[in-house]
């Protein structure tokens, strides 16, 4: 059961960080551009992490954890410590003017929806493979005894 909640967030992930590969536009407004040429690698190492939980589960776990572990750790230091300190602001601010905003306050930078969405899906699939391993792990000590 853990592995297919496991799973469904991984794909879940993957099905939003392809709205980067591909850009979601409406009017005067973006959710994410078109970014294939900048996240492209990204993505593909995405994927086959989790192709490689799918077939090989043994090393596609590690890698899952290991890959999302380092991502987070990215989109944290380039969004959500932009918001904490303020350093970058203007940077940030001017390179998404044009995406989805849950709020916008004068000088305070706030992640756009998109980037909120996957950095709360890159948390669940961590949350829930390190919950599948531990749990994997016991079930394997368990059955030793």
């Amino acid at each position: 059961m853990r592995r297919k909640v496991c799973l469904i967030f991984q794909l879940l992930l993957l099905a939003w960080f392809f709205l980067d590969m591909t850009g979601v536009y409406l009017r005067d407004s973006y959710l994410v551009t078109r970014s294939y040429k900048e996240d492209g690698i990204f993505f593909i190492i995405y994927l086959v992490c989790v192709l490689l939980f799918v077939f090989k589960d043994k090393i596609g776990r590690w890698l899952v954890i290991i890959w999302t572990s380092l991502w987070f750790i990215t989109q944290f230091m380039s969004h959500e410590l932009v918001t904490i300190t303020g350093n970058g602001y203007e940077n940030k601010s001017h390179y998404f003017e044009g995406a989805f905003k849950w709020l916008q306050i004068d000088g305070v930078y706030i992640p756009d929806v998109y980037h909120t969405i996957l950095h709360i899906l890159i948390l669940m699939v961590l949350i829930s493979t390190l919950s599948y391993i531990v749990a994997s792990r016991n079930a394997n000590r368990g059955s030793r005894i």
